[in-house]
């Protein structure tokens, strides 16, 4: 159970920095005007009209914070058992869909999302789509019994492969 618990936290880091890549694009073209990451840490801070400084910096923790807090969650949930990436993705999903009609207009970050800037919402809802599927893939990379999937699916695949690629006769015997 811990074991599933950190693999969910180190899964849901790696997860937020591909994320946070993705955020860091969308910015730069114009559809965030403010990172989210920096706009909570803002209305966290005194001051909230204007920039402050250390807001960058508190930001990107608590966006590691909170996707690793959100990865230990699916890593529980897992068993340690392997996530299929649809359900990564879905929940990537959810967790787009709790914080940005549920969480960011609870607390004054960003208005619904039907009444926010559709290209705005548009990044951060693809954004958490591809933290999902991240998630997963780390989460399965990170599994210990992947000896015994590979096993598993080792006598399927080896007579798959002999099919379509017979093992070739020795020159002598021709």
């Amino acid at each position: 159970m811990m074991r599933n618990l950190v693999n969910g936290a180190v899964g849901g880091a790696l997860a937020t920095a591909v994320y946070s890549a993705m955020l860091m694009a969308a910015d730069r073209a114009g559809l965030l005007e403010e990172p989210p990451p920096r706009r909570f840490a803002r209305l966290s801070l005194s001051g909230r009209d204007k920039p402050r400084r250390g807001e960058n910096v508190l930001g990107t923790i608590a966006h590691f914070a909170f996707g690793s807090s959100c990865g230990s969650v699916l890593g529980l949930l897992s068993a340690g058992q392997r996530v299929p990436v649809p359900i990564g993705t879905a929940y990537g999903l959810l967790v787009w869909y709790f914080g940005y009609q549920g969480m960011a207009p609870s607390i004054g970050a960003y208005p619904p999302v039907p009444k926010d800037r559709p290209g705005r919402q548009a990044a951060l809802l693809a954004g958490h789509l591809l933290w999902g599927t991240a998630l997963a893939f780390a989460l399965n990379r990170l599994r210990t019994d992947k000896g015994q999937m590979a096993a598993e699916l080792a006598p399927g695949m080896r007579e798959q492969v002999r099919r379509v690629m017979p093992t070739p006769e020795p020159a002598a015997a021709r």
